[in-house]
């Protein structure tokens, strides 16, 4: 989740997030909630970190100024209320009077001020936050400041007006601006704190961090065990219903232990494993209660590493090896032979079995229905732009749950294109992919070993390799989620994902931007530095962000910017730089959480993440599928009268305030 937050899958690493999506929640107790969690934080400094390990933690302890309601809506959190000026550039919040800061002790250290929000955003620009992508070209005067053009932070667009008056103003319009408060880059900071606490604020224990929230990390443990209180003198008390939350480690190893632990009142809710010993005794205990979450806007896609440093986990042996990959790789035909090789259905089968494995499947960056276009949706529309391309886009459809690439005869064709390119460049056969694989997980085996089939059974083993190079959790994490430069990235093939930070198909497609995409380092080059490097030129990433800059600068009509945007999706699909694959949420899961009673959102940390738990209840049965569809259908219902009522008080407030 650096993210919003790179999310790692390294090809299929199980993330926190994959485990716990729609989870749910209760033992005998419907104010206690058990289940696991997946990757430890490498840190809770939320201002600077921009992984969804240290959000997903921080979302329950820290509040920002707005969240999300059960039905996506954005409501009043720190912030009471808020003005936006006339010409869309000014935002002004009202502070709540009653938030107080407290340390993991439960004891009032302060207010929560309007100079806690300046205080914060000063220190993640002094400390070069990974999420500094969100909000730097948007706060006037923050990219000068960032680049050292201006030191003084107080001609940055945020200010303090009084103690509960806070303001910033933007370099553009962006009506989508609200959203982004609910990243944790704009969440509040105590001054004073941070100085008592000098290197060691957000280190990974519990009372690094003050909290606002409405939980106190009691407990963390690495590879061990995170425990969560209710905060008893939050201000919000009221709206939280579990009041303990115990996540215990799960490497995946046992995927047995999920379910067995469920049975035994251990856990709350248990992710099923279609294809596992014990699923078939599951399937009859449980035949009224195995229910599918909904996908959600986490957008996972493997991609290659254009511009590998280290060999440190490799199956080449020579430097011939290596140069053949890279060449074969750089090669655009190679690439998109290499996408439709992948049979994601078989993919998607691993973990849901063959009744769900298209269930989950993704087909864009952007997820299709994310926007809306005129009466289509962003998908429809890319769809449309992709033909130009090639006859092998036509009649695409890249609609979710099902798979839009995998085609034999269109990888063959391809990959004839792309060896008659690359043997009259001197490059031996067969290519040599090293894809690096979490070990203790069974599932990740189980999906990296299902990708290898397909590529190599449909393109010919004796022109395409994937040397699957199983290794520690640890060590996959340092060569993959957690390396901090794209020279420390040590692998031919690999994967991660991308969350919504705001309502706007901007905030996936940036995150290749080489100016400062979010995801660049996964590809293996720095943001900002090599602009000019050789390999992003041939590969077009330049083209592409042009393609960005022209999206990004139409800021009057929003049907215009989302028309560009679909189109440097179809430029992006084409160009194979990413395979899309999987979103998260839509596995099987027998679950006591009651559906649809947690903050809901696309975007941000408030609501998309699921170890948000502020409005999560529970109940003392295992939900049914009965249950499950009904509350869907009145979800939906009060969700879309839900939406419409907040689209008409908008549209009056800014009425008001012109």
């Amino acid at each position: 989740m650096k993210a919003s937050k790179w999310l790692i899958t390294t090809g299929v690493v199980l993330s926190a997030g994959l485990l716990l999506s729609g989870c749910g929640n209760s033992t005998s107790s419907t104010s206690t909630y058990t289940y696991v969690y997946g990757s430890d934080p490498d840190s809770l400094n939320y201002l600077t970190a921009n992984r969804a390990t240290t959000s997903d933690v921080i979302t329950n302890l820290v509040d920002g100024l707005l969240e999300n309601d059960e039905y996506g809506n954005l409501i009043p959190s720190l912030a009471e209320s808020w003005t936006v000026s006339e010409d869309g550039l000014t935002y002004t919040y009202k502070l709540r009077k009653d938030a107080k800061w407290y340390t993991s002790e439960g004891e009032e250290y302060a207010d929560v001020k309007a100079k806690d929000f300046v205080a914060g955003l000063k220190y993640a620009a002094d400390e070069n936050s990974e999420a500094l992508y969100l909000v730097q070209d948007s706060v006037k005067g923050l990219d000068a400041y960032v680049r050292g053009e201006d030191k003084d932070f107080a001609n940055v667009g945020v200010k303090a007006l009084d103690d509960y008056t806070v303001q910033y103003t933007l370099t553009r319009q962006e009506p989508y601006w609200n959203s982004k408060t609910t990243s944790t880059i704009l969440f509040p900071v105590n001054e004073e704190f941070v100085k008592s606490e000098g290197s060691n604020f957000g280190s990974v224990k519990p009372s690094s961090i003050l909290y606002n929230g409405p939980y106190l990390l009691k407990a963390l443990t690495s590879k061990s065990v995170m425990e969560f209180v209710k905060n008893p003198n939050y201000y919000d008390k009221d709206k939280v219903s579990i009041e303990n939350i115990k996540l215990t480690y799960y490497d995946g190893t046992d995927q047995e232990a999920l379910i067995r632990n469920f049975n035994d009142g251990v856990y709350s809710a248990a992710r099923l494993y279609p294809n596992s010993s014990g699923f078939a005794a599951a399937q009859k205990k449980y035949a009224d209660n195995i229910i599918y979450s909904e996908q959600d806007s986490i957008s996972y896609y493997a991609n290659f590493n254009y511009n590998r440093q280290s060999y440190n986990h490799t199956s080449k042996t020579t430097d011939a090896q290596k140069s053949a990959t890279n060449e074969a790789i750089m090669n655009k035909e190679f690439r998109q032979a290499v996408n439709f090789a992948f049979d994601r259905t078989s993919y998607g089968a691993q973990g849901n079995g063959e009744a769900g494995a298209t269930k989950l499947l993704r087909n864009l960056l952007v997820p299709p229905t994310f926007v809306q276009i005129g009466d289509k949706t962003f998908g429809e529309v890319v769809s449309e732009k992709v033909v130009k391309y090639g006859t092998q886009w036509e009649n695409m459809d890249f609609s979710d749950a099902q798979d839009a690439y995998y085609n034999p005869e269109k990888a063959k064709a391809k990959f004839a294109e792309a060896k008659a390119a690359l043997q009259a460049k001197g490059v031996e056969f067969p290519i040599h992919l090293d894809m690096p694989v979490d070990q203790s997980s069974s599932i990740s085996v189980q999906w990296a070993s299902s990708m290898k089939q397909s590529i190599e059974s449909n393109l010919g083993a004796e022109n395409v390799v994937i040397d699957l190079q199983k290794m520690s959790t640890d060590d996959i994490n340092n060569i993959t989620y957690f390396a901090n430069t794209a020279a420390q990235k040590d692998y031919d093939l690999s994967g991660g994902g991308w969350t919504a930070d705001y309502q706007d198909p901007s905030t996936y497609l940036d995150t290749l931007n080489i100016k400062n995409g979010g995801s660049l380092q996964n590809f293996g080059f720095e943001p900002g530095q090599d602009v000019n490097n050789e390999k992003v030129k041939a590969l077009g990433l330049d083209t592409y962000t042009s393609m960005l800059e022209e999206a990004n600068a139409e800021t009057t009509n929003v049907q215009a910017r989302y028309e560009k945007y679909a189109e440097a999706e179809a430029w992006l699909i084409d160009s194979g730089l990413i395979m899309p694959t999987i979103s998260q949420g839509a596995t099987p899961r027998v679950t006591k959480s009651v559906p649809f009673s947690k903050a809901y959102s696309l975007v941000g940390a408030k609501g998309a993440s699921g170890f948000n738990f502020k409005l999560t209840k529970l109940q003392s049965d295992v939900v049914t599928v009965k249950e499950y569809e009904a509350a869907k259908k009145k979800w939906e219902e009060e969700t879309a009268a839900s939406n419409k009522k907040a689209q008409e008080e908008l549209a009056d407030h800014v009425e008001k305030n012109k």
